[in-house]
């Protein structure tokens, strides 16, 4: 895999199930502003999130896909940009290996003022493309976010040591 550290490192959350850094059940995937309209996380699926022996759940790779087709969208202008899905193509191409070595790539397509869209691929080791998808995201309204307390959700940039046990107390 890439050295994804040369680039600018998005925000984490502590709670949600994809970049949830203190969520026990969830992914913990890292984001990174890897070139213009461009995101990209490096991953290995660990076997809990297996469907058929050895395959990443549809489900799962399908939340690594929602996620990054978002998140090319969130940095605008030097404010965040929360945006929700609205429509969501996925296709399978090759069965997704866990336990490999995963490159999430998020594009942007098109980006307009209250809508966008987007792709999200999920490469091989080799570079093989083994699922992709085109995203419709909607902005969240804003009354929906201006009350949200962004920083007691631990929505900030946690550096590449973080560990579980700095925000939960776990050791």
């Amino acid at each position: 895999m890439s050295d994804t550290r040369k680039h600018t490192l998005q925000p984490n959350s502590r709670h949600c199930f994809v970049c949830g850094l203190d969520n026990q059940y969830g992914l913990k995937l890292r984001f990174y502003e890897t070139g213009p309209g461009e995101v990209t996380a490096e991953y290995i699926v660990p076997d809990q999130f297996q469907g058929y022996p050895g395959v990443v759940h549809g489900g799962i790779i399908t939340a690594m896909l929602d996620e990054v087709t978002g998140r090319v969208h969130m940095m605008r202008d030097g404010e965040t940009r929360f945006m929700y899905t609205a429509k969501l193509e996925i296709r399978f191409r090759k069965n997704v290996p866990i336990e490999t070595p995963l490159r999430v790539v998020g594009n942007i397509v098109k980006s307009k003022r209250k809508m966008a869209s987007s792709t999200g691929k999920i490469f091989g080791p080799g570079g093989e493309l083994l699922a992709e998808a085109n995203a419709l995201l909607v902005d969240l309204p804003e009354e929906a976010i201006n009350d949200v307390d962004l920083e007691a959700l631990g929505w900030k940039v946690y550096d590449d040591e973080y560990e579980l046990d700095e925000v939960s107390g776990e050791s």
